[in-house]
């Protein structure tokens, strides 16, 4: 689950964003002790996310507010599936509507994506990774979508993981030059980091073997055709990741060239909400 601090954090100032100093049209017609009960209808297939968050925010703002959850976060849905009802204040419920159907939408979205992606890898060894290509904001929910949908979390932030780029390696000087820096900064501050490298040719993956010292290398915009060379070169030394212009239709191709990792930045960057509604009933 989502460090509680970050997410009480996020809840708390989405609330100010939306509401601001009072929701003007639900105090205008709804008494403020009329009672009543909603539910989450979900009206499109896909794997369902956010659940869990979603109980959060009602509990966040009214403690009162009772969750009666049907599909847990992971769960496949098809239209006409309830997921949960909500019973309390009304006018409670409707001040955490918008907030509550803007992350499930978002969040089973990405999960749906994500699972997309994982079938296509069934019968081989390559696992999917995400990256940081996320909402600003919104990075760990975002994560946690993939995870429900079945992805791995790649890395939180640039501080979990050595990841050395195209402009690291350029602005250090070179493959060596990088990977030589790296190391000291890590021994001088005491850090323990797993180093991935990024590889931009055949030439580079060679560089990177005779030199070594790192624990994955990264295959950025190969074809299939050089990535299963390199795969061969690499020969299980170090752990190896294909990334850059992956799309459903290939996945599996680069899979089938015997990697590790694949990521993919689509998976929370080009997403669409998954259609849901929260609704009144009796």
């Amino acid at each position: 689950m989502i460090d509680v601090a970050y997410l009480t954090a996020f809840i708390d100032n989405a609330f100010k964003e939306d509401i601001g100093d009072g929701d003007h049209t639900s105090f205008a017609c709804i008494p403020s002790f009329r009672q009543g009960k909603a539910q989450l209808l979900v009206k499109q297939e896909g794997i369902l996310a956010g659940v869990e968050v979603a109980e959060r925010i009602f509990h966040r703002f009214d403690a009162e507010l009772k969750v009666n959850v049907f599909l847990r976060d992971g769960a496949e849905v098809h239209p006409g599936d309830a997921a949960f009802t909500v019973e309390g204040k009304v006018i409670s419920i409707l001040q955490c509507e918008r907030l509550v159907l803007n992350l499930m939408q978002h969040m089973s979205g990405i999960a749906t994506q994500t699972r997309l992606y994982v079938k296509e890898l069934e019968g081989t060894s390559a696992r999917l990774l995400d990256t940081r290509k996320t909402t600003p904001g919104m990075r760990l929910l975002d994560k946690e979508a993939v995870r429900t949908g079945g992805g791995i979390n790649h890395r939180i932030g640039l501080f979990d993981m050595i990841l050395l780029k195209d402009n690291h390696i350029d602005f250090a000087g070179g493959i060596e030059k990088a990977i030589d820096r790296v190391h000291a900064y890590l021994q001088e501050h005491g850090k323990n980091l797993k180093i991935e490298i990024e590889a931009r040719s055949l030439n580079d993956v060679e560089r990177i073997l005779r030199h070594n010292r790192i624990d994955r290398i990264m295959l950025d915009n190969f074809d299939t055709e050089n990535t299963a060379k390199a795969v061969q070169m690499i020969d299980g030394k170090y752990e190896t990741e294909s990334s850059g212009n992956i799309t459903l239709a290939n996945i599996r191709s680069y899979a089938l060239c015997g990697v590790d990792y694949i990521s993919v930045g689509a998976l929370t960057h080009h997403v669409c909400g998954l259609d849901m509604s929260l609704k009144a009933i009796k």
